[in-house]
């Protein structure tokens, strides 16, 4: 017997929403992450050195931390069609000027204004993929929306870094205009405009900075996660400069790291169903291992690839980690998406900062690897201060 024609119907306009929404995470990867193997070509268009070249990445991600929470509140209770299309127009509107940067300086602040509605746009899509999933699905719906950001670590960030370097990095991010254009016109056709089914309640969504514990979670992503980006912002360089291999190994770099945090989500996302905690712990003692080899490693590029696919696995705590922040605080999950977003990016402008710093004092590239492994280090440390929180609560939970 066929399926009804109104519920097939309503399985593809489903499908097509869940897909559009995941052509914006897609472009949101594009336009973070195709910027750390473009460095050596940003460095030679500005004749600047890395480190100098390395603020164009931190300043996309404090561009994402200042706009994550203000577009979150602004749009609070907007449609979610209307604040996508505001959304996608920023991308658009922002890469298309990065891609036009006649300096250095130029670029840093297109990229402080390409980062403004990253976390906002991801807040929206995540909450609106949830609105539209059945009863049971909903995590699921929303880890569809995340495939997009994967898709470009895996395909769209190493496709792109072989354009930059046979043509010019400016496609790149000329390309992500034109995909923010595109997305632009399929959000107005596809996604409905219909009224939010659960209106946000701003008090309760600024009443999860008061606490504590959720403070202490998301240092694990804002110095941990630092490790993961002080070591992918340079790795074209440490190809380049140690390892001596042709220029093409770095998109092979990309994919692997790519599918590190393919694999890394998934399996890491498993066994959170047990123990988030654990998890995290186990993972960030890992990331410190593997940070440290990362240096002897990278004088072999088939050595390098294998670190860095585990360096990329450890990018699936995002989620745990999200699991762990929804979990020790029920109301306000707007609001820690936006937080989880803004540590993310805090970690993603700390990185390539503190590697500049070193590389700018006479480091070889791949020593950022020490680096990393310190801030790994400080993100089990606020773990650890995590996990005395929690156990605390429990065992006055259990007392009383």
């Amino acid at each position: 017997m066929s399926a009804e024609p109104s519920v097939v119907n309503n399985t593809l306009s489903t499908t097509a929403i869940l897909l559009v929404l995941a052509l914006g995470t897609f472009i949101l990867g594009l336009s973070e992450f195709s910027m750390m193997p473009m460095l050596p070509l940003i460095s030679e268009t500005f004749s600047a050195t890395p480190a100098q070249s390395g603020y164009a990445i931190s300043a996309y991600a404090l561009g994402v931390v200042v706009g994550a929470p203000i577009l979150m509140l602004t749009t609070a209770n907007m449609r979610k069609r209307k604040a996508l299309l505001i959304f996608l127009t920023l991308m658009f509107i922002a890469n298309g000027l990065s891609a036009l940067a006649n300096s250095l300086q130029q670029l840093i602040l297109f990229r402080f204004l390409s980062g403004l509605p990253h976390g906002a746009y991801f807040g929206a899509a995540m909450l609106l993929a949830a609105e539209i999933a059945p009863q049971g699905k909903r995590a699921s719906f929303m880890s569809k929306v995340f495939m997009g950001l994967t898709v470009a670590t895996i395909v769209g960030v190493p496709v792109v870094t072989l354009i930059g370097q046979n043509f010019s990095w400016r496609y790149c991010l000329a390309g992500a205009a034109i995909l923010a254009l595109i997305a632009l016109f399929l959000v107005y056709k596809v996604v409905p405009n219909r009224e939010n089914q659960l209106p946000s309640n701003i008090l309760n969504e600024l009443n999860v900075l008061k606490n504590k514990l959720v403070w202490s979670i998301l240092g694990i992503i804002i110095i941990g996660f630092g490790g993961v980006f002080c070591i992918y912002t340079y790795i074209a360089d440490t190809i380049l400069v140690v390892t001596h291999t042709p220029a093409y190994t770095i998109s092979i770099a990309m994919v692997m790291f790519g599918i590190g945090c393919t694999l890394g989500n998934y399996i890491l996302g498993k066994a959170a169903d047990h123990s988030p905690l654990y998890t995290t712990g186990i993972a960030l003692i890992s990331s410190i291992v593997f940070a440290v080899l990362y240096v002897s490693a990278s004088e072999n590029i088939w050595l390098m690839y294998t670190v860095i696919f585990f360096i990329g696995c450890s990018v699936g705590l995002g989620t745990v980690i999200q699991s762990m922040l929804m979990d020790v605080s029920p109301n306000g999950h707007a609001m820690i998406g936006a937080l989880v977003q803004c540590a993310f990016n805090t970690a993603n402008a700390i990185g390539p900062w503190v590697g500049g710093i070193i590389i700018a004092n006479g480091a070889l590239p791949n020593q950022t690897g020490y680096v990393a492994a310190l801030l790994f280090v400080g993100g089990f440390t606020m773990w650890f201060i995590s996990a005395l929180q929690m156990s605390k609560q429990k065992s006055l939970t259990t007392a009383i």
